[in-house]
């Protein structure tokens, strides 16, 4: 939908590939539908959730066994975004590498676009 021909909207790490394959392998799903919604301090959160198949707007993206389905809002904001699956002595859990966003929380949960609607003066959709 919000992509360049021959281009995947998203790419995978091969951690993030690993972690998803053997995530759909666990719960017998299709993939990983990735969106995003209004929440946070920052305004916007990613939304990941398991899914039995792709909604008829999604955008697929495989790679080596591994599925995501981008939902149709979130194209636009998700596109050239490295999806990254990183581990550490506290924590693990999914990472988005994406250049269109302009600001993260001090958290690390949510996220403000470059250009999003409603987050200029005044805010509002």
């Amino acid at each position: 939908m919000f992509g360049i021909q021959g281009k995947p909207p998203v790419t995978l790490t091969p951690r993030a590939v690993a972690q998803i394959a053997r995530l759909m392998a666990k719960d017998g799903a299709h993939g990983l539908k990735v969106g995003v919604k209004k929440g946070g301090c920052a305004g916007m959160e990613y939304t990941m959730e398991f899914a039995a198949a792709p909604g008829p707007m999604d955008e697929v993206v495989e790679q080596d066994g591994a599925r995501v389905m981008i939902a149709p809002m979130a194209q636009m904001f998700l596109f050239g975004t490295e999806i990254d699956y990183e581990t550490s002595l506290l924590e693990s859990g999914f990472r988005f590498n994406n250049p269109n966003v302009a600001e993260a929380c001090g958290c690390g949960e949510s996220i403000k676009f470059k250009d999003a609607p409603g987050s200029g003066p005044g805010g509002g959709a």
